[in-house]
């Protein structure tokens, strides 16, 4: 049994561990209310939970000494603080693994109370007294905090199944003012502004919809709701009840440490992890309780908010849509009416209950916020009147970038206002997040993009003089040319190392833009799959410096020139094509071999450079190939990029509600990485194309063409 208690330790310290990793996530963005990334409520971490609940539910194993006692405690504290700890990540989760989760947490939670109470019944939590207190002893023995955690943890489990009944109800809201407010800036965009530059319009793009992701984060919606704040207020009580049980254990002199149960010294491990856990799992919990303050309490919410006995529609919303739903899968009037009526007893039961759990959370929450409440009108009055005595009124542009992010605050309470710190501290994350994302920029990649004199290279790269070896050809996308010719530039001998490495730095760091490109804004099923084959051809140039299992090092073409080399590649691809072609029957566009792509990519960029070179009538050195290589990959990153505003602002506009966060942080990053790429490109004059064509480089293949005089 002693190392079954290291087990319990152990699952007990990861858990400790992912909580502690929130908070530092939460810290380090500036997220006071601590969002679940770490520690969330699913499978896995329920799954780890059982183990270290361990010793609630054994009933087999007597616990005689004061430590067996305080240990077993213990863990039903560390119980109600992991269950307050990731009420959060409930709202990041879709109906039906919300449900999932929330039935199997409650199989876990009844049976550890079953088992509780059948241990009190039983006899193995005694009544020992608790002496911190001698003079209240007698109302503090083991038994009588048993049933205070048990009561603790039935009605968090009441809390957790009352708030997972509303979030879809709040998600729905939020989603549906997220669209009014979309579509409303959508049409603002068709209007005319004032002269911005192509960066500072995608800062503000993306500075509104960040507000927008930020303020209608099913998480922060959550934390920031009377159940989150009454279940902080319920783990201060289990943290200070289990600062009394550990104090006690180890306080009084006249107990000495002795290990009565089977668990032996290894019950000291638990006890300690897991007092440890109750305190690392309270913070965040106690924050949320605090979460108000993200709030300016205007006067008309300020009342509102005192009528505890109100209950808002969304709380019921679900149960009333489940009472009033037809039972189709019954027949016969009498049998459907019958269950009808009691499906609506049973389920108008649940509704009071409901609002009676809504009310209790609400007047438990007035706790930690009629002093903030208080705190800050007072510090409203007092700054109103100061401002209206001393300053003159002026307003800034400051104020008026507020008044502009404050119309894409999302809220469910219309009559909740954000605090001016609050949008300011979210403006600042994002303007932070993006300057961090610009010390990553590759400089690299920008000096080869300065070998960019236009977009010639994305014509010149193939052309229609190559006879096709396909009786289908493939479309092109961004990355496969600029793959292929990349390998043309690597199995050059006689060009420098550090020069080849800056190459294949530059163009994975262009790559990983192309990819995004062709992701986001190329949905065709061929596309899809050029684009699966470059990313297998990518991965083995970069990785083994290897075209198609053929090495690329500078001995594997020593002594070739360079016309020798391409004329290598395109019978070596021509070959390959041939021998894919005989071994396929059917349609071969469809579902190719990667070989099959890459291999006539090969042939026909070959070809078109030998043709280039017989055209001009004059032989080209390894440099020059090398630099004309270099030059048409820029021009073709250069095209690509012409795309990425839009790929940034369609990031931004992610219609899945739990991803819409993360998604819009990534469209920031990706700004912040590419400001002087954009900067860049908004210098040069671009094709007047179709939008919608820009983001295919067959179509800006044949545009360049259509404008050759």
């Amino acid at each position: 049994m002693v190392w079954i208690g290291i087990y319990i330790a152990i699952a007990s310290l990861l858990c400790i561990l992912a909580m502690a990793a929130d908070l530092v996530h939460g810290f380090r963005n500036k997220k006071i209310w601590f969002p679940c990334k770490y520690f969330s409520l699913n499978a896995a971490s329920i799954t780890v939970i059982t183990v270290t609940m361990k010793l609630p539910v054994d009933l087999s194993s007597d616990m005689p000494a004061y430590m067996d006692q305080s240990a077993k405690l213990g863990s039903l504290a560390f119980m109600c603080a992991m269950m307050a700890n990731f009420m959060p990540s409930l709202a990041a989760m879709d109906n039906k693994t919300l449900l999932a989760n929330i039935i199997g947490l409650s199989i876990l939670v009844i049976t550890m109370v079953v088992n509780i109470l059948i241990d009190i019944h039983t006899g193995v939590i005694k009544h020992l007294n608790l002496n911190f207190f001698s003079a209240y002893s007698h109302s503090f023995d083991c038994v009588t905090i048993a049933y205070i955690y048990v009561v603790i943890i039935l009605l968090l489990l009441m809390i957790m199944i009352s708030s997972s009944l509303a979030i879809p109800t709040s998600k729905d809201i939020l989603e549906v003012k997220y669209q009014t407010k979309n579509k409303t800036y959508l049409t603002e965009q068709h209007l005319p502004h004032t002269q911005m530059s192509k960066v500072e319009k995608l800062r503000q793009h993306v500075q509104r919809y960040w507000v927008m992701a930020e303020t209608g984060s099913p998480q922060f919606v959550m934390a920031s709701n009377p159940l989150s704040t009454a279940s902080g207020v319920i783990c201060v009580i289990v943290l200070i009840s289990n600062l009394f049980v550990v104090i006690d254990n180890f306080g009084d002199h006249r107990k000495q440490v002795v290990y009565g149960s089977s668990y032996k010294w290894s019950i000291l491990f638990i006890l300690i992890t897991q007092s440890v856990g109750v305190l690392v799992g309270t913070i965040a919990p106690i924050f949320r309780c605090f979460s108000v303050l993200s709030f300016k309490l205007a006067t008309k919410w300020n009342k509102s908010h005192l009528l505890v006995f109100k209950v808002e529609k969304y709380w019921t919303q679900k149960l009333s849509e489940w009472k009033q739903s037809p039972a189709h899968f019954l027949s016969g009037n009498r049998t459907r009416a019958l269950f009808y009526n009691l499906k609506s007893v049973i389920i108008s039961f649940f509704i009071n209950l409901q609002k009676v759990i809504v009310v209790l959370c609400k007047v438990i929450s007035l706790v930690p916020t009629i002093t903030p409440i208080f705190a800050s009108y007072c510090l409203y009055c007092w700054k109103s009147m100061k401002a209206r005595l001393f300053t003159p009124s002026v307003v800034s542009r400051t104020d008026d970038i507020d008044e502009d992010l404050r119309n894409y605050v999302l809220h469910i309470h219309d009559e909740i206002k954000l605090a001016k710190s609050t949008l300011k501290r979210i403006s600042n994350s994002m303007n932070s997040f993006i300057k961090k994302a610009g010390k990553e920029q590759n400089k690299d990649l920008f000096k080869l993009l300065e070998k960019s004199t236009g977009f010639k290279g994305v014509e010149n790269f193939d052309t229609d003089h190559v006879q096709p070896l396909l009786s289908v050809e493939f479309v092109n996308s961004w990355s496969l040319p600029i793959v292929t010719l990349t390998c043309i530039a690597v199995a050059l001998p006689n060009i420098r190392k550090d020069t080849i490495k800056s190459l294949l730095r530059s163009v994975g760091e262009g790559l990983s833009y192309t990819h995004l490109v062709e992701e986001i804004l190329n949905h065709e099923n061929e596309n899809v799959n050029v684009r699966k084959a470059t990313t297998i051809l990518w991965n083995e140039l970069e990785h083994k410096c290897k075209w198609l299992d053929k090495a690329l090092g500078k001995d594997a073409f020593r002594g070739n020139t360079s016309t020798e080399i391409l004329k290598w590649f395109s019978n070596r691809a021509k070959e390959m094509v041939t021998e894919i072609k005989e071994g396929i029957s059917g349609e071969i566009v469809e579902n190719a071999p990667k070989e099959l792509i890459a291999a006539n990519s090969m042939h026909r960029i070959a070809e078109t450079v030998l043709l280039g070179e017989k055209n001009n009538t004059m032989h080209i050195n390894e440099e020059q190939l090398f630099a004309l290589l270099n030059e048409m990959i820029a021009d073709i990153f250069s095209a690509c990029f012409t795309n990425l505003p839009r790929v940034i602002t369609t990031k931004c506009n992610e219609s899945v509600i739990e991803k819409r966060e993360e998604s819009v942080k990534a469209a920031a990053k990706l700004l912040g990485k590419t400001i002087k790429i954009i900067e860049r490109l908004e210098k040069c004059e671009l094709p007047s194309m179709d939008p919608d064509k820009m983001p295919y480089i067959d179509h800006w293949r044949l545009y360049l063409k259509q404008s050759i005089p």
